[in-house]
């Protein structure tokens, strides 16, 4: 008797599924929802157009589920790093750091999220409200109670537990988001590899000192978590390096 491998109708539609929701993430962030294209998300998923329809019933739908998955993605991977079996003080460096290297290849979330905030200013109803409740509020709230405990144990100083989220993250997005001023106010290229591996490996060595109420150990810390978190490959056609300078090889 001979066996042979197939693979399951349902299998096959969920594969189906995953193309199309990979296309349409690409095609909402790079041209948002208004300016996407059907037909080119069933062409780069390899299905009928008609699937789509199927599986979603509406582009708006399927927008809508292109951003839940990509969301979902981020807050378990920053979930992850509030989980580790680490102390607070750890936790907050990989935690920072961890939204440094998620700003750096996470591209369509971040597209995504930046129309979100737009359309929102502009007053049209959109996504944003619900990736607030199901995303974001428990990654503040567990980071809320990170700090908390990192207070309570000693090892972080007593300061406003917002204060030092914003001053972990906020630099982060501050830097990407100024990138127009960098290039004219600095004299190298700021998102040159060694420039982005310089202000990655600052931003850690920063905190260890900044948050900490023993110094050396922050230090310590800093250190370790940069010699075992390897900054990630980034992606040639997203990054595009204007002039160069020695400091940023």
């Amino acid at each position: 008797m001979t066996s042979q491998t197939t693979t399951a109708p349902s299998d096959r539609a969920a594969e189906s599924r995953a193309r199309i929701l990979d296309a349409a993430l690409k095609e909402f962030s790079a041209n948002g929802l208004a300016g996407a294209r059907t037909d080119r998300i069933a062409t780069t998923a390899g299905v009928n157009k008609a699937l789509l329809y199927y599986y979603f019933e509406s582009k708006e739908n399927l927008y809508l589920a292109a951003l839940e998955m990509i969301s979902a993605k981020v807050r378990d991977r920053t979930m992850a790093v509030f989980l580790r079996e680490a102390s607070p003080g750890e936790r907050m460096l990989r935690s920072a750091l961890e939204h440094f290297d998620r700003i750096l290849t996470q591209h369509e979330f971040q597209g995504l999220m930046q129309q979100e905030m737009i359309r929102m200013h502009k007053g049209e109803s959109g996504a944003l409200p619900v990736l607030v409740k199901r995303v974001f509020a428990p990654v503040m709230t567990m980071y809320e109670a990170l700090v908390r405990e990192g207070i309570a144990s000693g090892e972080l100083i007593d300061a406003d537990w917002m204060q030092i989220h914003l001053a972990t993250l906020g630099a982060n997005v501050f830097y990407f988001l100024s990138a127009p001023v960098w290039r004219i106010l600095l004299p190298f290229e700021p998102f040159a590899p060694g420039a982005l591996a310089q202000r990655r490996t600052a931003l850690v060595r920063f905190l260890g000192q900044a948050i900490f109420k023993d110094r050396e150990h922050g230090a310590e810390l800093a250190a370790r978590v940069l010699a075992d978190t390897p900054m990630p490959e980034l992606n040639p056609d997203r990054w595009k390096f204007g002039r160069n300078d020695e400091r940023a090889q």
